[in-house]
């Protein structure tokens, strides 16, 4: 599922020394957006909980359009535009904010997602809280870092020590989520939701939550998160198996500790 450290090449470094580049700069567009959200149209996805807006739209056009200017063969998907076929093995994976309805109601938990991926393998990962000027990033084989200093997940080794990230939506029925709650709270642990994949997995990274579980997610919702957790230290499930780029998958990530234990209250044997 990742590239191994040997296989970093002076091509994807340059990429990665541009997508820090990049997703500030977009963060600066959508912290600007976000404190003019009153202007802001919104409209509604096939779910009446998934809003979108043209600060979504807005921030996505610029990390492409930045890239293609140094990176014109590269691919890109994105939750706003879709997929666009690249003429390599290079492809930018994009939210370009995630947790868009506490973005448009004034709530701050958001953030801005990008993954790279060489193949069918994920390279590097970035996740940027423009709110506290937070940048999580992390290069294959070369650790996770937050504003530059490296980080690592908890050394938790129970669920009890530490607090679990959740996530959910529409997509799928609220009961493959609810068992899973019932076995964590009963084994003494605890929860949290804050309306952002991306940057709960981070958080994970960052040993501030000790794990992150949701029954069905999209790639570019937690691929920049899953190689910061290996990164870090962590563990996380075999995501991208069963075709989960384009399908979406559960994910399970957490301190290496607990994985054994939150794999099994969640049912994921890999």
């Amino acid at each position: 599922m990742y590239l191994d450290a040997q296989d970093i090449t002076p091509e994807l470094k340059q990429r990665f020394e541009h997508a820090q580049k990049v997703i500030r700069a977009a963060g600066e567009k959508a912290l600007d957006y976000f404190n003019r959200r009153d202007e802001l149209t919104i409209e509604t996805k096939a779910d009446p909980q998934d809003v979108v807006s043209i600060a979504d739209k807005d921030v996505e056009t610029i990390i492409r359009g930045m890239t293609r200017e140094l990176f014109p063969d590269d691919g890109f998907m994105g939750e706003e535009h879709g997929q666009e076929t690249g003429k390599n093995d290079f492809l930018w994976v994009i939210d370009p904010i995630d947790g868009t309805a506490c973005f448009l109601t004034g709530m701050r938990p958001w953030c801005i997602s990008v993954a790279l991926m060489k193949g069918d393998r994920i390279a590097a990962g970035l996740v940027y809280d423009p709110n506290t000027d937070e940048l999580f990033a992390a290069l294959a084989g070369h650790g996770a870092h937050l504003n530059g200093a490296p980080i690592h997940s908890q050394k938790s080794k129970s669920v009890t020590e530490g607090v679990m990230g959740v996530g959910i939506s529409h997509r799928v029925p609220a009961a493959e989520l609810l068992p899973f709650l019932d076995k964590l709270l009963s084994s003494g642990g605890m929860f949290i939701r804050n309306g952002s994949c991306a940057l709960m997995m981070s958080y994970v990274a960052a040993g501030r939550l000790i794990g992150y579980f949701e029954p069905h997610i999209n790639g570019w919702d937690c691929l920049a998160g899953i190689i910061l957790i290996k990164e870090a230290g962590g563990w996380c499930s075999a995501f991208l198996d069963n075709d989960g780029l384009n399908k979406g998958n559960p994910i399970l990530a957490s301190a290496s500790g607990v994985a054994a234990d939150l794999r099994v209250m969640t049912g994921l044997t890999s």
